[in-house]
């Protein structure tokens, strides 16, 4: 773990920059989750992210020799840095209530910065990430939320001031999808399957995860499906166009086995509220992608998980829409 939190650390401080002119400078993700998609207010409320993904031309030399040296990823595989920032936000099952019940899920905000090294070949992509944030007041969740309720006309959230406590929050992730099998038909329809196994580690998540996608539709963009905030089923900011117009559906499901979730365990050091989380969760995903042109995506994600705590009411689905633009 030390030599992998050394290589992204190097890869954070190092400009992603290489000695040839390459005129794709990279790719600008943008993705925004919020329950509000499902009708809904309550628990997992809202995510945003911005993700800048470099080109495998623009990794310096003795960044792609230190990836060679990480067991995990292909020797000769296409590299690739990712930068993010990132904000996810949680509140109670009932945002009006002065104070929620004290096993309810607590409010908390997660403003993050994220710098990964991915590793890909035709048939299998890694993924190393190192999350370095803050969890609490400091996150500024409980401000977005505000001023988005009363941009919106929503009701305002009452009890932000029970929120978990500032916390640093570090977590280091790595995961590995596949493509297991692919079918090909007539006039550019095709499909795939892309199982993934992965995991975290850090006072923000611990957990082992698992499960697949699968992806069919016309003219498929070369990708591994839709991007999403973490924690979620893996999926890429990168993909290739077979065509002018690509698209496809997909169906994705995991199951995750956790040991801590700073969300419902509450702070690490400190007294704070918390609920009695459940240690085997999962969520499946549907939804669409599709490509206009050579260098953008959109994608729509409706997410479905099960109860996460005990006490829950109910389980909350959400919807997640991502853009990406090639530059």
């Amino acid at each position: 773990m030390q030599r992998a939190v050394a290589l992204l650390a190097i890869a954070l401080l190092w400009p992603a920059t290489g000695s040839a002119y390459d005129p794709e400078w990279g790719t600008l993700t943008l993705e925004y989750e919020n329950d509000l998609f499902a009708g809904e207010d309550r628990y997992y409320t809202s995510g945003v992210r911005a993700t800048w993904l470099s080109p495998d031309e623009r990794i310096p030399g003795w960044v792609r020799s230190g990836a060679d040296l990480f067991p995990f990823f292909e020797p000769h595989g296409q590299l690739k840095l990712s930068y993010s920032l990132a904000q996810n936000m949680y509140t109670p099952e009932d945002i009006e209530e002065p104070d929620p019940p004290p096993d309810d899920r607590p409010y908390a905000g997660w403003l993050y910065f994220t710098v990964g090294l991915g590793n890909e070949t035709a048939r299998r992509v890694d993924r190393l990430q190192l999350n370095v944030g803050v969890v609490g007041p400091a996150s500024l969740a409980e401000k977005t939320q505000a001023e988005i309720h009363r941009f919106t006309g929503s009701p305002q959230p009452q009890a932000w001031d029970t929120q978990l406590r500032n916390e640093p929050a570090i977590m280091l992730s790595y995961e590995r999808q596949w493509r297991a099998w692919i079918g090909t038909g007539m006039d550019g329809w095709g499909m795939d399957v892309t199982p993934h196994v992965g995991g975290s580690v850090g006072n923000v998540f611990t957990q082992l995860s698992t499960g697949l996608t699968l992806r069919a539709g016309r003219d498929l963009p070369l990708d591994w499906g839709p991007p999403r905030i973490q924690p979620a089923l893996p999926g890429s900011g990168v993909f290739r166009p077979r065509s002018d117009f690509g698209w496809y559906l997909f169906a994705g499901v995991d199951g995750r086995a956790v040991a801590r979730d700073i969300f419902l365990d509450g702070n690490t050091f400190k007294d704070s509220r918390s609920a009695d989380k459940r240690p085997f969760i999962g969520e499946v995903q549907v939804g669409g992608a599709m490509n206009i042109g050579r260098r953008i995506r959109i994608t729509y994600t409706h997410v479905f998980p099960t109860r996460e705590f005990r006490g829950q009411e109910g389980t909350q689905d959400f919807g997640a829409i991502a853009g990406s633009m090639v530059f």
